[in-house]
């Protein structure tokens, strides 16, 4: 029995239909290997595609972490440009109203009298030497309508007197000085105008600040009489409100101060600027009175 299945299978193994048929088989067995590779690859590509995206979103959290700390720094760039007015005008609101109310209109009123002395102070100015050359060199050719026509076409205090010094220049010596001298002072007066307001403002801003302050005070002790507790809290906010007046009004007192001191020394140098003038002008009319015996 054996011998006669030997037999069919030689027989059957030598047919090229069998042979085809293992190679087939052989086929299907190398798909069947390669498909668990390929099962193997794929979740290594998967995890690389898995690996990149997280990659990607974390560059993006970082690039909008980036962008949030570049939007924060430009916020407290923009709070520190603009820190100082919004700290003055916050801490403005905290005072008094009332008393910050009146702290300010002294600064306006104060800066209004100083920008308006120092405009008629800068207007005033001239070249002082030039000028009484000018003056001098017509007294002495004798064109004495040639001088008060200069001194009349010529701004400022040093040809006012010049001007009244020329129209007596007839008369003596004695009265021609006292003439100038008169004249001199109306003209330093009018220098000095609206100087007194200044100084008055200077003066009130610091003391609405500590009558602010005094005034805080008490309120801030009701406020802890009310509380029946003395609150380091309730202490502190009445404490810091009533100053804040008085820090306001010595800033405003210094403003005006530098102002003051400002105009005193344009004051100062148009009085030595007459001083000069009135001295030249009363040797040159000397002068022409002796050369043409008036």
């Amino acid at each position: 029995m054996f011998s006669h299945i030997r037999t069919f299978a030689g027989k059957f193994l030598k047919k090229k239909t069998v042979k085809q048929f293992i190679a087939l088989l052989a086929v299907c067995g190398l798909l069947m290997c390669a498909q668990p590779m390929s099962a193997q690859n794929k979740p290594a590509q998967d995890t690389t595609e898995i690996t990149l995206k997280a990659d990607s979103v974390a560059d993006t959290a970082a690039v909008a972490e980036a962008m949030l700390v570049d939007d924060a720094m430009l916020g407290e760039d923009t709070e520190e440009e603009g820190g100082l007015h919004k700290i003055l005008k916050s801490k403005f609101i905290e005072g008094s109203t009332g008393f910050m109310s009146l702290v300010a209109l002294a600064l306006v009123l104060g800066l209004a009298f100083c920008i308006e002395r120092i405009i008629y102070l800068t207007l005033s100015e001239i070249n002082a030497k030039k000028f009484m050359a000018d003056v001098d060199a017509k007294i002495e050719a004798g064109d004495i309508e040639g001088a008060k026509q200069l001194c009349r076409e010529t701004r400022g205090p040093v040809a006012s007197i010049c001007y009244q010094g020329l129209l007596r220049i007839h008369e003596s010596l004695d009265n021609i000085e006292r003439s100038i001298v008169s004249y001199g002072s109306v003209q330093t007066a009018n220098l000095e105008k609206g100087c007194t307001w200044i100084t008055l403002f200077i003066a009130v801003a610091p003391s609405l600040g500590f009558l602010g302050t005094v005034i805080g005070m008490v309120m801030a002790f009701d406020q802890i009489q009310e509380a029946g507790d003395i609150s380091t809290s309730i202490v502190a906010k009445g404490m810091k409100v009533a100053l804040i007046t008085t820090i306001f009004g010595i800033i405003v007192a210094v403003i005006l101060q530098l102002f003051y001191n400002f105009i005193l020394s344009k004051i100062e140098h148009l009085t030595s600027q007459m001083e000069e003038s009135a001295i030249s002008l009363m040797d040159s009319i000397t002068k022409y009175k002796e050369d043409n015996h008036v």
